[in-house]
């Protein structure tokens, strides 16, 4: 129980910041409701500003325990750990939630030519960067893992709403992509129960739900990737807005002085080495975020920008390593920096 206060403390402090988290429960109506879980490896808390019912936010925390219970890569008797466990075996049918995860995964694995690949569980595993067990595994230890992943071979049925591994020892990971998912679904319960202004955070998957208050946008603070908590580097004003940040300063690993970070890429096996340091992306969706926030870490800034300018209402703010901040077209006109460490190039 220490070691898990001591990582709820830790995460809590990471990635995006915004001006008004922090609040809790209180019978001042003028105080917003507020509520923190640890699910699917991180924090998470969901804050209401209006409609504040701690029935509705229940229902919120209810439907991420599901989806946790479905597809986490960490507990047993997951739907997911039957697919894994079935590879090269047979199909796998599974729920409307654990499918369309998976469904959107390989859409992202596909649009992104690989860089984004869900099924790159056994390299995770090999690495398992954030978990006592980590370690540098061997040239050939990652050579043999590498066999395993090809989002390629997966065969997803519509109909019969299946999923089949073909290869024996695939391993599916929808850590890429499923805080997004569970961010999404818990915004659509929100206004589905009549909430209108909300924040909703899994562990930095931000989603701003309506406007702070009228003709006022919510302020979120983008992370500063050198700090692992509180730093800021700018601020972007949004509503009903995803906001996914990753970074190569969220889980390491240290050997020989060298940091090994945990975005790792399925072509070299090792993690994605280029000047990004952290980058945001700013969508409709959270699911869209969160798996494109990690594969744009494999095109580096020119080609980075260049995607994400020709994907319809994202945007991006990235960040490399020397402090320079480069914008999408749209996030020219939202982002706003605070940080003079920092320097905005275009």
């Amino acid at each position: 129980m220490k070691n898990r206060n001591k990582v709820i403390s830790l995460l809590i402090g990471i990635f995006l910041i915004f001006s008004l988290i922090g609040c809790t429960n209180s019978k001042d109506d003028s105080k917003p409701l507020s509520k923190t879980e640890y699910f699917m490896g991180t924090v998470v808390t969901v804050t209401l500003y209006d409609n504040k019912s701690e029935k509705i936010i229940d229902k919120a925390f209810e439907e991420v325990k599901k989806i946790e219970q479905l597809v986490s890569i960490n507990m047993d008797g997951t739907e997911l750990d039957e697919v894994n466990n079935n590879s090269g075996i047979k199909p796998v049918k599974v729920s409307d939630d654990t499918y369309n995860i998976i469904k959107k995964g390989l859409e992202y694995s596909s649009l992104t030519n690989g860089s984004f690949d869900i099924t790159i569980g056994p390299l995770v595993k090999l690495w398992s960067i954030g978990l006592p067990e980590a370690k540098v595994p061997t040239l050939d230890e990652i050579k043999g893992t590498l066999k395993y992943i090809n989002y390629k071979d997966v065969e997803i049925n519509d109909s019969e709403k299946t999923v089949f591994l073909k290869k024996p020892g695939m391993i599916i990971d929808l850590g890429g992509i499923a805080k997004g998912y569970t961010a999404d679904v818990i915004a659509q319960t929100l206004k589905d129960e009549g909430v209108e202004k909300a924040i909703i955070d899994l562990g930095g998957n931000i989603y701003a739900l309506g406007e702070k208050s009228e003709n006022t946008l919510w302020r979120i603070g983008i992370q500063n990737p050198d700090q692992t908590r509180g730093e800021i580097v700018g601020s972007i004003n949004v509503k009903d807005k995803s906001i996914v940040t990753s970074g190569i300063y969220e889980r390491f690993i240290e050997q020989d002085g060298v940091k090994y970070h945990h975005i790792l890429s399925p072509e070299s096996g090792y993690p994605y080495d280029n000047e990004i340091a952290g980058v945001t992306i700013i969508s409709d969706k959270s699911i869209d975020g969160d798996a494109l926030s990690t594969s744009v870490f494999s095109m580096g800034i020119t080609k980075g920008l260049e995607f994400i300018n020709s994907q319809p209402d994202t945007e991006a703010i990235f960040i490399t390593k020397d402090h320079k901040i480069y914008l999408t077209e749209g996030s020219q006109e939202i982002f706003k920096l605070t940080n003079d460490d920092f320097e905005i190039m275009n």
